[in-house]
């Protein structure tokens, strides 16, 4: 598999890290960037669930560095004709595709893709992976506090089905973090340290909550969307009990006054939608890492 494949956040160094948020800082969300000279690449987007953020930032991402741009609708592909995954990428890349962006309801889907020659940047597995999203946090969280060594955060909501939790685990607790988690008992996924979410909400630099995934088999367990909110969500009672220096963030969508009480969604903790914002910065970096380009900071060493 190409060496600038981008599947989980285990796959990148600290270092590779930390390369990607700086050229990530350095780029715009607009199309004042000076453009890569990409703009003989073709990137095909492959998506096999909806998704709105990660499509259409990754999209903005590729317009804006000069990429010509395909949406590959797989209900228009011989995918619905029992065309393998392995088959579809390998004629992508057969007709001229020099990058592919895939999100797959299978958890590592990549594993079976391993002769395929052109990066493949992954958009989200199953709920396994998710590596732009947590690149994207990252940088929100490195914005916000200038580090991501020693920070208290605290993840809520449906742990067990979410690949943002799992990758944002994995990077934070590499950089000195420390990452707990609340939730429905339910919802609990082994080796992730869950506490009382009344308990450890005063203590936490970062709270994130999460979306319920009925859609990967989630269930409310008989709850109401009020007593959800009260019971796990974020409330503007507990907002009140919030460090004045934390924030609040999502990977969205958000289902506001389930998760999160929909007044707090723009509060001025609320870093959602900055979120959103750095998401485009960082498939930037990531699809100028994917073709080769060395990071700003190499350039200049």
């Amino acid at each position: 598999m190409n060496k600038n494949s981008l599947l989980s956040v285990q796959d990148l160094s600290t270092n590779d890290i930390i390369h990607i948020l700086s050229d990530a800082s350095l780029f715009h969300v607009s199309y004042s960037d000076w453009q890569l000279p990409c703009s003989k690449a073709l990137v095909a987007n492959l998506f096999f669930e909806a998704s709105t953020r990660t499509h259409y930032s990754f999209e903005s991402a590729e317009l804006q560095l000069g990429c010509k741009v395909a949406d590959i609708l797989t209900s228009a592909s011989s995918v619905t004709k029992g065309e393998t995954l392995y088959d579809t990428i390998k004629t992508l890349e057969a007709v001229g595709y020099n990058a592919v962006v895939i999100r797959h309801p299978r958890d590592e889907y990549y594993k079976e893709l391993e002769g395929i020659n052109i990066p493949i940047l992954n958009a989200g597995d199953g709920k396994g992976n998710h590596p732009t999203q947590c690149l994207l946090d990252l940088l929100t969280m490195q914005q916000e506090f200038g580090t991501l060594k020693g920070l208290n955060v605290l993840i809520c909501g449906d742990i067990d089905h979410s690949r943002v939790a799992a990758s944002n685990k994995t990077a934070l607790e590499e950089f000195g973090s420390t990452v707990r988690f609340c939730g429905p008992k339910e919802w609990e996924r082994e080796g992730y340290e869950t506490v009382d979410f009344d308990e450890a909400l005063p203590q936490a630099d970062v709270v994130m909550m999460l979306r319920i995934q009925k859609e990967r088999g989630a269930a409310m367990h008989g709850l109401s969307d009020v007593e959800y909110l009260q019971q796990y969500g974020l409330t503007k009672e507990r907002y009140k009990r919030m460090k004045e220096t934390a924030i609040i963030m999502h990977p969205a969508p958000v289902n506001r006054g389930v998760e999160i009480d929909t007044e707090l969604v723009e509060t001025p903790k609320s870093r959602i939608f900055k979120q959103m914002s750095n998401g485009v910065l960082v498939r930037k970096a990531v699809i100028k890492r994917a073709f080769g380009y060395a990071s700003f900071e190499e350039k200049k060493g």
